[in-house]
């Protein structure tokens, strides 16, 4: 365990050794019961194995630090949002062949979402999610049968919206601009790439992600982020995109908020991510009830402050970052 938590740091790019950022959680609670199993049961030299399971503990816990209730944090939550037009966001990932439909419907009808942005959507989710669609006034939609389709629909006003292929080939990323209620714009970026894979080279990937946050279509300084990522949040990825986009998340210093796999989320990962930069601020933010996929769905209430600039590096406008 000590040696995995070790070569989990290696700053490389292959991706069997990037997954173990998702078993760092797990590791830390098996680490805790073996050393005390250690110390209850095991002999000559039990100690040493305490000790050994102890360092893989602190390693995977300094990673995961950011995200535990003892952190500071990185948002206020709730911001001060007084005189801001606010939104309810709903980010979901369906699971393609899951086929209780009714269930998504009626989390869709609960919560009323003004920002919907569903993944892992195919024809027959969008023909079992038409009634609910149809209730919106801007819908954008790339149904696939790759488990990478995504459904896009909103109540704001759209000035462009558009899916593109950005992080890998058939896997759409969605950016759109939106405008609140007293004019206060922002963009929204909507992302499901590709997990890293044993014997794959993430390098390519962990670059695009990173782009896809930090080139936005319009170079606005307000910007949402949010969906499935494939991904934890302690990741040198996730990392990346932070810090090249300049995002800030509201999760940080508050536990990890995981999302999946949705019947042991307790034990599992926060896949599902939302992030916020410059006037973007976080009313409300929480994981829903499982509903039927093997996520569970992220919903917050996000607000604009309509007096934060709108503009972030105009030389950047019209920029969307290519494969």
């Amino acid at each position: 365990m000590l040696a995995l938590a070790l070569v989990s740091l290696w700053p490389t790019n292959r991706g069997i050794v990037r997954m173990l950022d998702f078993v760092r959680e797990p590791a830390i609670y098996l680490a805790a019961l073996l050393g005390v199993l250690a110390a209850l049961f095991a002999g000559r030299g039990k100690w040493i194995a305490v000790g050994l399971f102890a360092a893989s503990a602190v390693i995977n816990l300094a990673r995961m630090w950011p995200y535990s209730a003892l952190a500071s944090t990185q948002v206020p939550l709730p911001e001060e949002v007084s005189g801001m037009s606010c939104a309810e966001v709903l980010s979901f990932n369906v699971l393609q062949p899951n086929e209780d439909y009714a269930r998504t419907a009626s989390l869709i009808e609960r919560t009323r979402p003004d920002i919907l942005l569903l993944m892992e959507t195919n024809g027959d989710w969008l023909r079992a999610l038409e009634p609910q669609l149809a209730r919106y006034g801007y819908r954008l939609e790339r149904p696939l049968e790759n488990t990478y389709g995504m459904i896009f629909a909103t109540n704001l006003e759209v000035e462009q919206a558009r899916m593109v292929a950005n992080t890998s080939s058939n896997t759409p990323t969605l950016y759109a601009t939106l405008r609140m209620g007293d004019g206060a714009r922002f963009e929204l970026v909507g992302l499901h790439p590709r997990p890293p894979r044993p014997g794959e080279n993430t390098q390519q990937r962990d670059a695009n992600i990173a782009r896809a946050g930090a080139m936005t279509p319009d170079g606005i300084g307000n910007v949402l982020a949010i969906g499935d990522f494939n991904d934890v949040p302690w990741s040198r990825t996730t990392e990346r995109f932070r810090e090249e986009g300049s995002f800030l998340d509201p999760r940080a210093g508050r536990g990890s908020f995981a999302s999946f796999p949705a019947d042991y989320a307790w034990l599992g990962w926060p896949l599902d991510q939302i992030m916020v930069k410059d006037g973007v601020k976080v009313e409300r933010l929480e994981i829903g009830e499982d509903v039927g996929s093997d996520h569970l769905p992220l919903m917050a209430r996000v607000c604009v402050d309509p007096m934060a600039p709108d503009s972030d590096m105009p030389e950047r406008a019209g920029i969307v970052p290519s494969r």
